[in-house]
Parts: structure tokens; sequence; C-alpha cells
């Protein structure tokens, strides 16, 4: 292992902060309890974090809420929770730098299935512990790792943690480096509220590529990004004809609802394919709501979404017959006309953005970006036709495998 990173300098106040509940898996198991609120942060930054090395090879990064971090050495072993960081150090070609990540077994897979289309790329996830079965200081301190891709504001509001756990945990083990309310633009709890920023996905990556001194591999990736971005926005029809969709996941007997097109990169990649979100004036005291068929019925979808359908949580033969044997839900419009699709993950990085922007693409405009395949559960993300693909596959897997 590297040398221990340092934090030279800290943005934790000493207040003390009520501790709340956690909804971390709120989505994925069908929990709708939430504590967070509507963002009334200090705003959005589209500025990406670079630093040059001093004589000695150290180097600065930074990210709000915890300010700037002092690095002697890139991290060798580094904490993850939510999959996007890993999915970043995969896209940075430090992915066994990971020692951690939230339910591996869900999203170990899942990122695979993407990545079996980039020639070279993989990740090795079966033996990865996840936090948040052991979200302690002594497995911490039993990891040892050199940066911790955690948000300290989200970490305050799990049982038994305050600012001085966070605290504890950077001196003496190592920093903590995460952003997670840029998610939704939802509200930290104090203290951390008047330092915090709001960043998009891309923004995020370019500050993890600083701590892993890998700006020219995230410059050439977020490249890719902006020409995959560039050429779908530019060929989108006029709103009036863009068809109304819905993003959900399927319960016993309702539907859990999340918005398309709002702030944050949990939305990454939906909102650039600006659809008519069916359900896009709906405020929920959460993060997501729920629906009932009735409801669901009234929107009356062109398109169902169904997050989480290319991960193992979910049997998408099955999701489609619960719908088609429902006397309401065989009655939707994107089921009798088999507009029910397999959606992606919430956490994701950098290169699971670029499929799931292109799988959103086609599965909401099949007559511009061109149908999606048919998908049947476990397998990888489908073999697209080259001259059908939205983004070159051999160039992203050769910034990732050779810089």
């Amino acid at each position: 292992m590297g040398e221990k990173a340092d934090l030279t300098r800290r943005n934790y106040l000493t207040a003390g902060s009520a501790v709340l509940g956690s909804s971390l898996i709120a989505g994925c198991s069908g929990d709708s309890s939430d504590p967070s609120t509507t963002a009334t942060g200090t705003g959005t930054t589209g500025e990406s974090d670079t630093s040059t090395p001093t004589d000695d090879g150290s180097y600065t990064a930074s990210i709000a809420p915890v300010g700037d971090v002092a690095f002697d050495s890139v991290p060798q072993n580094v904490f993850t929770m939510y999959n996007q960081y890993a999915d970043m150090l995969v896209a940075l070609n430090h992915g066994d730098a990971v020692n951690s990540m939230f339910v591996p077994d869900m999203a170990g897979p899942s990122m695979n299935h993407y990545y079996e289309r980039l020639g070279g790329v993989s990740f090795e996830w079966e033996e990865l512990p996840n936090p948040y079965n052991n979200f302690s200081k002594e497995f911490f301190y039993s990891l040892d790792s050199d940066v911790h891709l955690l948000d300290p504001a989200w970490a305050i509001t799990q049982e038994n943690w305050d600012v001085t756990d966070i605290e504890e945990i950077a001196d003496n083990v190592g920093p903590f480096f995460g952003n997670f309310y840029s998610g939704t633009h939802s509200e930290p709890q104090a203290p951390y509220g008047e330092s915090y920023q709001y960043y998009t996905l891309w923004d995020l990556f370019g500050r993890v590529a600083t701590v892993f001194q890998e700006r020219n591999r995230y410059e050439q990736l977020r490249a890719v990004h902006e020409d995959l971005v560039n050429t779908i926005q530019t060929d989108l029809p006029p709103k009036e004809e863009r068809p109304t969709a819905v993003r959900v996941t399927l319960g016993d007997g309702q539907f859990w609802t999340y918005h398309l097109n709002r702030p944050g990169f949990w939305l990454a990649d939906t909102r650039p394919l600006a659809a008519n979100d069916a359900f896009g004036d709906e405020t929920w005291d959460g993060l997501w709501g729920s629906v009932g068929y009735e409801t669901m019925a009234e929107a009356d979808p062109d398109v169902i979404l169904h997050l989480w359908g290319m991960t193992p949580r979910y049997d998408m033969e099955t999701v489609r017959e619960k719908l088609t044997s429902h006397n309401v839900g065989s009655e939707l419009s994107a089921v009798k006309n088999d507009r029910v699709y397999a959606h992606g993950m919430r956490y994701h990085g950098p290169i699971m953005n670029l499929f799931q922007i292109e799988m959103t693409a086609k599965q909401l405009y099949p007559d511009i970006f061109g149908a999606w395949p048919t998908y049947q559960d476990g397998d990888h993300y489908p073999e697209i036709p080259s001259d059908e693909q939205l983004f070159d596959r051999d160039r992203v897997a050769e910034i990732i495998t050779e810089g």
C-alpha cells in the first residue's frame, strides 16, 4: 500500500449534529422513506478541479464540503460506498484499488455487463465487503484506506456517527473525498450546508481524477461524453413530439416513481434525453414517490423505464408478467405497445453513464437512434451494430487501458 494520504485542511465544523436515519437502499428495495429535503445549498459548479504536483510529488485536490486535500502519492487502497465511485476508478484504470462497495453482488455483475463491450476492461468485485452491512469506525480502521470516496455530510446521517468520528477517521486512517447530495440536489444537514456545492456527474469525476492524477484520461472520456450528448440533443424532436415516459420500479401493487429531468447526477442518464416526464409536476416528500395502478393509468406513459431492470435484483420477465396479468396494468399503452424496458442503475459512474444514455436514447427514440435490441435477464449489455452505436467502444476501451 502506498503512503497514507494526508489531509491538510478540513472544513469540518465542530457544531453538534442530529443523526438522521438512513435510506441508503431505498429505491432498490422499495423503501421510500428519506430524510432529505429540497435543496437550498450554495449552488452548482461546472468547474473541474486541477492540481499540479510539487517537486516532492505531493499535490492537492478539492471537493465540497471537504475542502482542499493534500496527497503525498496516488492512493492505492480506496474505500468506496456508492457505485459511481467504483465506476470512476475503473474508468481511470484504478479499479484494483477499490476495497469496498455498496451491494457488490448487485453492482459488480451490472458493471461488468457494460464492461463486456469494452475490450480489456473488467472489474473484480467478488471479494469486496459491503460497507452498508458494517458502517462502523472499526470497519474503517480494518480497511486502512488511503482515501474514502465518501461524503462526510452523508456519513454523519448514519447511526452512531457525528463530526468528531469523521475527524478521527480522517486523521488516523485517511481523508474523506466525496459529494453525495449532488445526486439529487437535496440539502445536507448541519454543519455542512453552508460549505456545500453541487456538481454534475462529470465534474465530480474530474475531481476524483485529480486525486488519482489521471486528468488526461478524464479529459478524453469527457470529450466522448460531450460528443454523445451533443449528437443526441442535435437530433431530438420538438418537445411536443417527444414521448411521455416514467422511470419506475414495480413493487407489490404499486410503482416507486422517480423523475427524469430534475437536477442531480442520479438523473445523468435520462435528463439529456429530455422526454416528457409523466410525473414531472409531482413533488414528493423524499427523493421518490409511489403511485398505484390507477394513477399510472391516468398518466398512461408511452414508455416505462424500469430502474434496476438490468441488475440481478429484478427479473424483467416477471415484471412484464405482473403488468400483463393485472387488469389495469395490461391496459397501459407502454405495456400494450411492448415499451416496458429494463433500465440501468441509478448509482452510475462515467462508463455506465455512456451506456445508459445510449440505452435510453434507443428506448425513447427508436426511429431516430435505432431500436433497442431484445434484452434477456442476466445478459450483458446487448451487442449493437457499429453503425448504430452512439459512441465508440474501442475508443473508450483504449482510453481506459492505454491512457
